[in-house]
């Protein structure tokens, strides 16, 4: 191919960039894979360590990894945005469009369990998704299943796309150890909601049918009902649950919508632009469950808000669950 004015069309690799990545594609996703990259812009982060200890007391966990950093899901809700002005990037298009993967992860939690004396679960997916689009051509979070069952070393995963049917043989393998466990999140069941809260993940039904994939080969499977928007998908919550206990989910967990400052005017614009009628009453009841603010980054109340309506939430969440399972002491709460 010769381009008019350039006397060169490729740009080989720089072997001094420590950045520079080669990705080694199947023949079939090739062109999947340019035309991905069309709309995205793929960065690479050479960490030394990719497994970090959480420090948060109320989330429940002692180790996260997240193999990718941005996400196309594109969320409006997502607290994770914020870690992207880290980067010196938006908030807005650059969280969805400058997705940031760490290549290294495999070779690196190979390393820090060759040092773990006690096999304490890690959290997979706790920022950004685990199995987002880009998934597909690196294929991390499958090799880093590889891992914890060569180690026989027990993880934790959330995720809201379907792709992680995919690796159903895996899940399925770290289950019969009793080493895994996999969140859903489930936020609606109106797919016309889905689509402007969460526009590029898996349908509800792509998920309720990977809750019942997952359950059918003895995957301990839960429901992620997160975040409830007060106001808007409060009123699904035992529609929901209904929906995952009979796709196999045997566990149902919940947070409250929060909105950290940084995405405070992007949230309130996009309320009113695809809500008109109800965004007065969806920032209105969101701010009633934090004190008067969209945010509060207390911990032990973050995720679940407070005040009479956060109140009537738990309390809403708490029955749907124990009409569903009926007293079978199964696990259900907040965060």
């Amino acid at each position: 191919m010769v381009v008019k004015g350039r006397g060169y069309v490729e740009n080989p690799p720089v072997p001094y960039d420590r950045y520079w990545l080669e990705l080694d594609l199947d023949p079939g996703l090739r062109e999947e894979w340019e035309a991905f990259c069309r709309t995205r812009q793929i960065y690479v982060d050479r960490s030394r360590e990719v497994v970090h200890r959480v420090s948060s007391p109320d989330l429940g966990i002692v180790y996260a990894l997240n193999p990718y950093q941005g996400c196309e899901h594109g969320c409006v809700y997502c607290y994770a945005r914020v870690y992207h002005q880290y980067w010196g990037w938006s908030v807005g298009l650059d969280f969805e469009q400058k997705i940031v993967v760490k290549p290294d992860a495999p070779r690196l939690v190979k390393r820090f369990l060759l040092r773990q004396r006690e096999k304490v679960p890690i959290h997979m997916g706790t920022a950004t998704d685990c199995y987002q689009p880009v998934e597909r051509f690196f294929r991390l979070t499958r090799r880093l299943l590889e891992v914890f069952l060569t180690f026989r070393y027990p993880v934790r995963l959330i995720t809201k796309n379907a792709l992680i049917c995919r690796d159903v043989d895996l899940l399925g393998e770290l289950a019969r150890w009793g080493l895994v466990e996999v969140l859903i999140t489930v936020t609606t069941l109106d797919e016309g909601v889905r689509r402007v809260l969460e526009p590029r993940t898996a349908s509800v039904r792509q998920r309720l049918e990977a809750i019942r994939v997952l359950s059918g080969r003895g995957v301990p499977v839960g429901v992620m009902v997160a975040p409830v928007v007060p106001g808007l998908t409060d009123w699904e919550i035992p529609r929901i649950l209904e929906a995952a206990y009979r796709a196999g989910a045997r566990r149902a967990y919940y947070t409250v919508l929060r909105v950290p400052p940084a995405l405070e005017g992007l949230f309130t614009r996009w309320a009113e632009e695809h809500f008109p009628g109800r965004a007065r009453r969806i920032l209105k009841l969101v701010r009633a469950c934090h004190g008067g603010g969209l945010s509060d980054s207390r911990w032990h109340v973050r995720f679940r808000g407070t005040g009479a309506y956060a109140r009537m939430i738990e309390r809403l969440f708490t029955v749907s669950w124990r009409r569903l399972v009926g007293g079978e002491g199964l696990e259900s709460r907040a965060g």
